[in-house]
C-alpha cells in the first residue's frame, strides 16, 4: 500500500505525520510505503491515499483524501485514519 502525507511545503510536517502513519501501520501489522511532499508534488503522484489537514484536502480532486487533525498527535491521527488504511489495505490484499 502507497501513502503520501502532504504539507504546505513538504518538508517537516508531512515527514512527521509520516513517521507516526509508518510506526501505527508496523502496530497493526500492515507493510505499508508512507512518502511525504509538497502539495504541488503530491498532486502529480500516484498512490492508495493522500493523508492531510482539512486546509489542504480541501484542493484535492482526488476521492482517496483523508484527513487528519494534527501532523504530529498520534492519538488524533489513529482515530482519523488507521479505519481507513485498513480498509484499503484489506482491499488491496485480498
Amino acid at each position: 500500500m502507497k501513502i503520501i502525507t502532504v504539507c504546505g511545503n513538504g518538508i517537516g510536517s508531512s515527514l512527521m505525520l509520516a513517521t507516526k502513519i509508518e510506526e501505527l501501520c508496523r502496530e497493526e501489522g500492515m507493510n505499508v510505503d508512507v512518502e511525504c511532499c509538497d502539495f504541488n508534488a503530491a498532486s502529480g503522484k500516484k498512490c492508495d491515499l493522500y493523508v492531510t489537514v482539512k486546509e489542504l484536502a480541501d484542493q484535492f480532486d482526488f476521492d482517496n483524501v483523508a484527513v487528519v487533525r494534527s501532523y504530529v498527535n498520534r492519538k488524533k491521527i489513529r482515530e482519523d485514519i488507521l479505519s481507513k488504511i485498513k480498509e484499503i489495505y484489506a482491499q488491496l490484499n485480498k
